[in-house]
């Protein structure tokens, strides 16, 4: 691994509280790969063998079934996936690609549960994280059994801005495909709900958004803390922030 990459794996939640010898004794059996875009890193049903943390580049999270496929997450740099899998020794329930070149740091998920048993502190952060990923999860199914699609859209929309600094306008930091999945719709309901969205303050231009009137978004999405968060300070909320979602 590179200088630099340990201290910032370290510096992540999950690996932050851990004793230093233990942190080390992880490290010594991982190691860091280049890999290049549209390779796929592990496959829904495979045991799970490694935990991946990004370093660098974008990974899609993703599940096929009944000739469907449907984009789960976006993890970028630091981000980790899949701990749930590890933990338990238990099969991944999602794919993972590369949708760009990414530098990935592999943990065997021996070492994870080996230490996870003798380390107090990590064994806690392995739970705050957990139950962050379910608490969104559950979020992420709220919205989309309770919300229309244009509701949907526009929540994400001022959820993004927010993250932004709550600019005016930004850029899709995602393929409209991949969003229009996350959010459980074609590409042509998003391309439509998007238009639809100029009477309600939103304008689009190729994949930049512009909020032309907050309030009128606002009115749309209908902001609930306990479908768009965030938790209580303090509490876990399991948004280490991927683009679309986070993994469970």
């Amino acid at each position: 691994m590179r200088p630099h990459e340990l201290p910032e794996i370290r510096h992540l939640p999950l690996f932050r509280d851990m004793l230093q010898a233990n942190f080390e004794a992880l490290m010594q059996g991982a190691y860091a790969q280049a890999f290049p875009a549209a390779l796929e890193l592990i496959r829904e049903g495979d045991p799970a063998d490694f935990l991946h943390v990004v370093i660098s580049g974008t990974v899609e999270l993703y599940a096929r079934w009944g000739g469907r496929e449907c984009t789960m997450a976006v993890i970028r740099p630091l981000g980790t996936f899949i701990l749930a899998a590890c933990i338990k020794d238990a099969p991944y329930l999602m794919s993972a690609r590369t949708l760009e070149r990414a530098r990935i740091v592999l943990i065997p998920t021996s070492d994870l549960r080996a230490i996870f048993r003798r380390d107090p502190e990590f064994a806690v952060s392995v739970i705050q994280e957990l139950a962050g990923c379910y608490r969104a999860v559950v979020r992420h199914a709220k919205g989309l059994k309770l919300r229309t699609s244009r509701e949907r859209i526009a929540s994400w929309l001022a959820h993004r801005s927010a993250l932004c600094g709550n600019v005016a306008s930004f850029v899709l930091p995602v393929e409209k495909r991949l969003l229009a999945s996350y959010l459980g719709m074609t590409p042509e309901n998003l391309s439509r709900a998007l238009k639809s969205l100029e009477a309600d303050g939103v304008t689009m231009d190729g994949m930049r958004i512009t909020i032309t009137d907050r309030a009128r978004l606002h009115a749309l999405a209908k902001p609930d803390r306990l479908i768009d968060g965030p938790d209580p300070a303090g509490a876990s909320s399991g948004s280490h922030p991927p683009s679309v979602g986070n993994e469970g």
